[in-house]
């Protein structure tokens, strides 16, 4: 089976953990590709092909001013993503607040043997 192209879709395009690596960092506003380079440990043509992938869904955006092409965090853009997991959040919910009330009883009978 071939593997899907990384820029068909935001999904495709974060499922590598360089790419997410690269979010987390612009998560606190623009970076050039060469603070990237160095915050992330990864060489620059590396995190430029990335960069690359991410703009080609959207989820990044580029300024160029001079010489220097900052890049930004596109947060609409994960939106998929988003609601994609938000669709598990009423299913944990439940489960974790069953588990609540089972250490809540598991403490309750436990204080009463004490």
């Amino acid at each position: 089976m071939a593997r899907t192209p990384t820029t068909t879709d935001v999904f495709n395009a974060v499922a590598e953990a360089s790419r997410r690596d690269l979010l987390d960092a612009l998560g606190s506003g623009e970076a050039t590709v060469g603070e990237l380079a160095e915050r992330l440990g990864l060489s620059q043509p590396t995190v430029s092909k990335h960069l690359g992938v991410l703009r080609a869904v959207g989820v990044v955006h580029v300024r160029v001013d001079g010489k220097h092409r900052w890049y930004r965090l596109n947060g609409p853009a994960l939106k998929p993503i988003h609601d994609w997991v938000r669709t598990f959040e009423r299913t944990w919910n439940t489960r974790l607040d069953r588990l609540d009330d089972l250490l809540a009883e598991l403490h309750s009978q436990e204080k009463k043997q004490s």
